[in-house]
């Protein structure tokens, strides 16, 4: 039997005079150690969050262009189906680009600039999806494409093409002059295509519609993917192609204002 004064004599079993076992100690502040890196370790991930949250709000809107509205994104993967030669504008570059919309509808941009300026010139087939019904009216369009935006279209007349007769567009009020750019429209129905534009190409209206003329005419399909449709409007209009010489120029831009054109509207 052990003694009353061996008992004493052992502190780590002494609770009511004060002494804790060394290894309690240690385990309390294991513990209290632990619960502060943990609410460190939280406290650094509301801050990351907030600050995260922050430069996000502060984040300018991200476009893909002047010619990307809303809904559309840039299409990287998709191949070229086009193809626009324009001799006239040999000095220039051209920049092709393809937007997709999450319903369906695709556009093929081509443009034709200065380097370092502005474009002089661009075609845009826009293959519509279900996003169609949602879309602004063409011509308000084709005047935000050209600059002109917040300013009425006017009708311009009548071109040929091998796609048929095409509609062409000019600013409302703007006098004519190497800055008077001309619009064109051109819509199929079957597949359903439209194929617009604008361009600035020439010193006058006669000059102008030669030029939305010959562009039409020299436009190529490369690709229909799986629109067979798309192939055999392309292959019935090359059998109707006109030349771009000046003398089909000329026939194109006589002096009545709607020049002939081969079919019925």
């Amino acid at each position: 039997m052990r003694s009353f004064w061996a008992t004493r004599a052992n502190p780590q079993f002494q609770s009511d005079s004060g002494w804790i076992h060394p290894a309690l100690t240690s385990f309390a502040d294991e513990c209290t150690g632990t619960l502060a890196r943990l609410l460190a370790y939280v406290g650094t991930l509301a801050l990351l969050a907030i600050v995260g949250i922050h430069l996000w709000d502060q984040l300018p809107d991200i476009r893909l262009g002047p010619s990307a509205p809303t809904g559309w994104s840039v299409a990287a993967r998709s191949s070229q189906a086009f193809a626009l030669s324009q001799p006239e504008f040999s000095g220039k570059t051209d920049a092709y680009e393809i937007f997709r919309h999450p319903l369906g509808g695709r556009k093929d941009i081509i443009r034709w600039a200065v380097s370092g300026e502005e474009p002089s010139a661009e075609v845009e087939i826009y293959r519509p999806g279900g996003e169609l019904s949602q879309a602004h009216p063409a011509e308000s369009d084709i005047a935000d494409r050209m600059g002109a935006g917040g300013h009425e279209l006017e009708a311009a007349g009548l071109v040929d093409s091998k796609f048929g007769p095409v509609t062409l567009f000019r600013v409302a009020g703007r006098p004519e002059g190497a800055s008077a750019c001309l619009g064109f429209l051109k819509n199929l129905d079957n597949p359903t295509l439209r194929i617009s534009g604008w361009t600035c190409q020439g010193d006058t209206l006669p000059a102008r519609r030669a030029a939305v003329g010959c562009t039409l005419n020299r436009l190529t399909l490369l690709s229909a993917g799986n629109e067979p449709k798309l192939a055999e409007t392309f292959a019935h209009a090359e059998l109707k192609r006109g030349g771009c010489g000046p003398a089909s120029a000329a026939s194109w831009v006589t002096t009545a204002e709607n020049p002939k054109l081969r079919g019925a509207l």
